[in-house]
């Protein structure tokens, strides 16, 4: 997943589906995370290509804490 600033914010885990009863399903949300589901709603997406890109930053839907405690380790890693 791709925020709207460009931050690779997490991974699609799993889909909210609706409408499977009336035969028109229709994906409702994405469920992110493992532990903390996280439960990020459909209108929110921009587009889907090799990403999932979102209108929104991250931090509006809690998305990519983790990553952001992590990434003054990582800028110091060659080639990051």
């Amino acid at each position: 997943i791709v925020d709207c600033d460009g931050l690779r914010c997490g991974k699609v885990d799993d889909l909210e589906v609706a409408g499977v009863r009336d035969g028109k399903p229709v994906v409702a949300e994405l469920l992110v995370g493992r532990r903390r589901k996280v439960h990020v709603p459909w209108d929110v997406v921009a587009k889907v290509d090799s990403a999932v890109h979102l209108k929104v930053r991250a931090e509006e839907l809690r998305l990519g804490r983790g990553d952001e405690r992590l990434r003054p380790w990582f800028a110091r890693l060659p080639f990051s």
